[in-house]
């Protein structure tokens, strides 16, 4: 299982990005969809998740800013994020904790590339 990232870039305060992340292989289904980011010098921490019936949860710190949502055909997640702050800049990386491929082996903790947002003040 491969997943994807992209959509990250530099943009300043106040300013929107939308993020995508696509799931690759041989996929049968995946429950949950997470984004994690990690700021220089700080631990990773969950940004949001969402389930495959579109149940979402997010960190304090963006609520009401960022919004998860996901396309089960297309095995994507994607992560909008409004009135961006400085302290949004980090490596934003997406996690699937566990994938059920085709052939009923589950795949656990599967993690893209990430993706580098940078927010100016």
């Amino acid at each position: 299982v491969q997943l994807q990232a992209s959509g990250g870039g530099l943009v300043q305060a106040g300013g929107s990005l939308r993020l995508s992340c696509a799931a690759s292989g041989s996929i049968f289904s995946i429950n949950t969809m997470n984004w994690y980011r990690q700021a220089p010098g700080k631990q990773r921490e969950l940004v949001a998740g969402i389930t495959s019936g579109g149940r979402t949860n997010y960190a304090d710190s963006v609520k009401g800013r960022f919004t998860i949502s996901r396309d089960n055909a297309k095995n994507t997640v994607y992560l909008q994020m409004n009135s961006l702050k400085p302290e949004d800049t980090a490596v934003y990386y997406c996690n699937v904790p566990s994938v059920i491929l085709t052939t009923w082996r589950t795949v656990y903790d599967c993690w893209g590339q990430g993706t580098l947002v940078t927010v100016s003040s």
